[in-house]
This record gives structure tokens, sequence and C-alpha cells, in this order.
């Protein structure tokens, strides 16, 4: 069974927290710490403008002894954003995450934002089409 991103969100929701590039980064740090997220998508409107990690934050702010209270989220973010279509099998995130040593892909439909996919949704995803299938293996052996 090959579970796409379209039915992982359909699990998790559509849930996206984002932040404008004219933000702080205290700001987003505050906003990733309230919401229990590593990153956050950095919006312009409806348009995504790049994602802000807590990666960007130790290796931009604190290791650059630059100010978190006074540093713009446009200065640190990642505005060459990986991201994957609804269509997209949990496989072809893996391996791009993998491939490209990141931990959240933004979900694009029709280039608008539909959601968020994280390493940890990945994980809990294929760990339970996986235990899925072996039920259904165990039954077929057993004759259920």
């Amino acid at each position: 069974m090959t579970t796409t991103v379209a039915r992982l969100l359909e699990k998790k929701g559509h849930e996206v927290w984002s932040i404008g590039p004219d933000a702080t980064v205290y700001e987003a740090i505050k906003l990733m710490a309230d919401k229990g997220v590593g990153a956050l998508l950095v919006l312009e409107g409806d348009a995504l403008a790049g994602i802000v990690s807590e990666r960007d934050y130790a290796r931009k702010v604190i290791l650059l002894e630059r100010s978190s209270r006074e540093t713009p989220v446009r200065d640190i973010m990642t505005s060459e954003v990986v991201s994957v279509l609804p269509k997209q099998t949990m496989e072809d995130c893996m391996a791009l995450m993998t491939a490209r040593h990141i931990r959240h892909l933004p979900v694009l439909d029709g280039g608008k934002v539909v959601g968020i996919v994280s390493i940890g949704d990945l994980v809990k995803s294929i760990i339970a089409d996986k235990e899925v299938l072996i039920e259904q293996l165990e039954g077929y052996i057993s004759g259920r």
C-alpha cells in the first residue's frame, strides 16, 4: 500500500503555522515554541516566500551572535524551498528529505500551500502502513 501526501494530510490535517518575512526571528522562535513545531513557512500573503527552522536560528543567529529581537526572518530563512505535491508518495518524500538533508516539506497544490509534512509525520505514517500490512499478511497466513 503506497500512501500519498494527500492521504497523510487527510489524517494529520492541513494546519500550517506561518510567519511573515518582516517578523523578527524572536517572534518566529516564540511561535515555534508555542506550537511545538520545528519550522514555520514564511508567507507573503498566500505566496510561499521561504521556510525558517530551528536549525536556521542556531546557525544563522546564535552562532553569528546576531540579535533575534532585531533580525528579520527574511535574513535567515531558506528561500529556495523544496516542496511536494499531494499526489507524491511517502517514499518520494523520504527520498527527497534524505537527499536534501531537510526535515520539513511544504505541500503545494496549484502553487498554493495546502499543508506541510515533517520527517516525524512520514515515519509515523510508514510505521502505521507496515502494521496494517503485517496484520493483513497474518490474516492471510492464518486463513482469517
